[in-house]
């Protein structure tokens, strides 16, 4: 995710009167955390950790395609904290709190398939190779409660592959080495589709994926190939680092709304969950918050 290399931080409760609200709003939305560690406070049931309220999801790294084929670089991590996966899991099947727990994979675009050849057809197989060591990776780590897989499809800047293979092809997966600064949409877009098809054909989860605007587009264009109207998504614009912020629905208290991709908004049926804080370059010193829309997801 966009805040792979966030640092946990602590649990500390924010405690200047009026600072945070108690608990999320309005009624179906709820804060969570994403990724890496972040210290929940307290005991079951838990809360949201610096905001308070209930702690209302965790959507942790299943997998990452750099890791899947052991990569060096940067790019060989999993973000994950079993003990947040398990306290939100605790608040949802005992206190019937939140989303409790969930899974993105940590998506690689054409360019990093190891049997890349330009065509759309293995560029779909591509997406379902990863599709299916996801959903391998999932029933392993003892399932998920949120019904929803995640592809994690971005830029992250870091080796071997800064753009995850979206928009370059490399001399092989793992080299760093570009051969080629070219990637049609259509190729996105058959790997894209090749892991959906697989997800719906597997499993009875829903697919998703988290992205950005920016980032969407520099992929799949403003074209056909763009457009997902009927693929939940998961947004990380705008974000900020103040915790104070939190947002109430999909709006910052100071101002700033959620922007969603492919074709959708904030008022879209499929807009479920927007990364406010912690990730896409922006730091608040403790991790991921997400504000997860559990009315929609049906």
């Amino acid at each position: 995710m966009a805040s792979a290399n966030v640092t946990a931080g602590s649990g500390r409760a924010v405690t200047a009167a009026g600072q945070l609200p108690d608990g999320d709003g309005p009624p179906g939305f709820w804060w969570g955390t994403d990724s890496l560690p972040v210290t929940v406070p307290g005991s079951a049931p838990y809360s949201m950790p610096y905001l308070g309220g209930a702690y209302g999801g965790y959507i942790g790294m299943t997998g990452n395609w750099a890791y899947w084929l052991n990569c060096t670089g940067a790019e060989h991590f999993l973000a994950y904290s079993a003990t947040d996966n398990t306290q939100a899991h605790t608040d949802y099947v005992t206190y019937h709190t939140g989303v409790g727990s969930g899974a993105y994979w940590f998506m690689g675009g054409p360019g990093v398939d190891p049997n890349y050849n330009g065509s759309t057809t293995e560029a779909s197989a591509w997406g379902a190779r990863q599709a299916a060591r996801a959903l391998s990776d999932i029933a392993n780590g003892g399932g998920i409660d949120y019904p929803v897989v995640w592809m994690d499809v971005e830029v992250p800047g870091i080796a071997p592959a800064p753009d995850n293979g979206w928009n370059s092809v490399y001399t092989s997966p793992c080299s760093g080495v570009v051969r080629q600064s070219y990637v049609s949409t259509a190729g996105d877009r058959a790997d894209f589709n090749g892991f959906a098809a697989y997800i719906a054909a597997h499993s009875s989860y829903k697919v998703a994926v988290y992205s950005s605007p920016g980032v969407w587009a520099s992929i799949f264009g403003t074209g056909t190939d763009s457009l997902i109207p009927d693929t939940y998504e998961w947004t990380y614009e705008p974000e900020t680092a103040s915790l104070s912020n939190a947002p109430y629905g999909w709006c910052l208290r100071s101002g700033g709304c959620a922007q969603f991709f492919g074709g959708q908004t904030s008022s879209s049926s499929h807009a479920l969950m927007w990364q406010w804080s912690g990730g896409g370059g922006i730091r608040n010193g403790v991790g991921d918050f997400d504000q997860i829309d559990a009315v929609r997801q049906g």
